[in-house]
């Protein structure tokens, strides 16, 4: 599987259908609108967006054998991924999601098929340990199931960083969250991590600090227009987003969570990983695709600049 020592993201990969009103939505009826179709899944667009940004990537993820899958294997490696231990199952449909957002691009319905990721089971891990192990950092995506995240949260030995998903499924990582080096929920999902109601910055700071207290080494809840709260054992504090023009925040949270990554592994201090995973959100928010191709360390640099950071 390869000499180097990339990062692994596990997680997965969808076959992305979009639906966008031209005017202003209206729930219940037909929308006149544009459907695009794109590659998406949480693990993807945070393979995808670590690669925008330099990392060399590992992404281990499950794809089926219907007519998507040619597709899909096909962009990956273009866009640079190794698929090396990723699993093939010709039997199965490749994972699909189906949204819609609102005119100014935020999501307000959504169905996803995500079948063939229940054949990552902890068996199929097992044969893949040794090669995890060599990697530098394991991003884990909320979408496998429970089973496997504590397998994987309990065998693997390099630092362990996970994004929550959604509501649904952020409940899963409960039982493993004292072995994840850093946790990426979104406010709803630290709601139901927590059951504290983040209604302002000070409860999103006590229930940041209330993830650390569960063994966590660190907690950056996302807020969305309000930027970012962190936590570690020796600090908290919250950080405002940047200015952006929505077109589609579908993506922002995978290109956060690719940027705080990337920073890891620069050894960027606290607020300067918040930052960056700052930019990189708004980057992402403000391009039509779920994963920008206006994603670069440059872009990041450059937005941080206009914004008055040195």
């Amino acid at each position: 599987m390869g000499n180097s020592h990339p990062v692994a993201v596990i997680g997965s990969v969808n076959m992305d259908i979009g639906g966008h009103p031209f005017g202003r939505y209206l729930p219940g009826d037909s929308n006149p609108g544009r459907i695009r179709l794109s590659l998406g899944g949480v693990g993807a667009n945070i393979a995808r967006n670590a690669r925008a940004l330099g990392l060399e990537v590992e992404f281990v993820t499950a794809i089926g054998g219907d007519s998507f899958a040619d597709l899909v294997e096909r962009e990956l490696l273009r866009e640079g991924l190794r698929l090396d231990a990723a699993l093939r199952a010709p039997e199965e449909s490749t994972s699909t999601y189906l949204y819609v957002t609102d005119e100014r691009g935020d999501m307000v319905s959504a169905v996803s098929d995500m079948r063939i990721t229940l054949r990552q089971t902890p068996d199929f891990f097992r044969d893949r340990l040794n090669f995890l192990n060599a990697t530098r950092a394991v991003m884990l995506d909320a979408n496998l199931s429970q089973d496997s995240l504590c397998f994987l949260a309990e065998n693997l030995r390099v630092p362990i960083f996970a994004d929550a998903v959604s509501v649904a499924k952020a409940v899963r990582l409960r039982p493993v969250l004292r072995y994840l080096h850093t946790l990426r929920p979104n406010r709803l999902e630290a709601e139901a991590l927590t059951g504290i109601l983040i209604s302002n910055p000070d409860a999103a700071l006590r229930a940041a600090r209330t993830l650390v207290e569960a063994g966590l080494n660190r907690v950056l809840i996302t807020l969305g227009e309000g930027g970012v709260c962190y936590a570690d054992s020796g600090t908290a504090f919250c950080v405002p987003a940047l200015p952006t023009c929505l077109k589609n925040a579908t993506g922002a949270g995978d290109a956060f969570s690719a940027a705080v990554l990337w920073a890891w592994t620069e050894d960027l201090s606290s607020r300067d990983t918040c930052l960056y995973a700052l930019a990189a959100a708004s980057i992402a928010a403000e391009d039509e695709e779920t994963v920008s191709a206006n994603l670069s360390l440059r872009a990041i640099k450059q937005r941080l600049e206009s914004e008055g950071f040195a």
